[in-house]
């Protein structure tokens, strides 16, 4: 079993200490945890209300919009799954120590990156290269 790190609650990972290390493992073990609460939270309200809104609507006008609705709910529902499911991969590579690195180049990915984005797989610089190499694919 993993010792518990102390990480104290204002911390924030910084350039000038090891890349990697316990307390930036722990502080974003923490978020992708919070972040997953919150997205299974989101997605259990959003169950309710896709079998609360399963009433039968008379007018056509308001049946549509609720269609329209359910639609929007179940797209947003399937991204928040998508997402979940990559939170549990980020969380998989902390526990195997990879996560923080690029799973194409190896090198680190920026503190500000996985910050604003902790899911990240690869360095900016190697995801736009993914991505122009994409866009050239789909355009052929």
């Amino acid at each position: 079993m993993k010792r518990q790190t102390f990480l104290p609650e204002d911390y924030r990972p910084a350039e000038d200490e090891p890349f990697m290390n316990d307390r930036q493992l722990e502080y974003f073990r923490r978020k992708l945890v919070a972040w997953k609460q919150e997205l299974l939270d989101l997605s259990a309200e959003t169950l309710e209300g896709l079998q609360d809104s399963g009433r039968n609507v008379p007018d056509i006008a308001d049946r549509a919009s609720e269609e329209t609705d359910r639609a929007i709910e179940l797209r947003t529902r399937d991204r928040q799954r998508k997402l979940v499911s990559k939170i549990d991969a980020a969380l998989r590579r902390i526990e195997t120590g990879e996560y923080g690195y690029c799973e194409m180049t190896g090198e680190p990915i920026s503190l500000r990156r996985l910050d604003a984005r902790p899911i990240a797989t690869m360095t900016l610089e190697a995801q736009e290269r993914h991505e122009r190499r994409e866009r050239v694919h789909r355009e052929e």
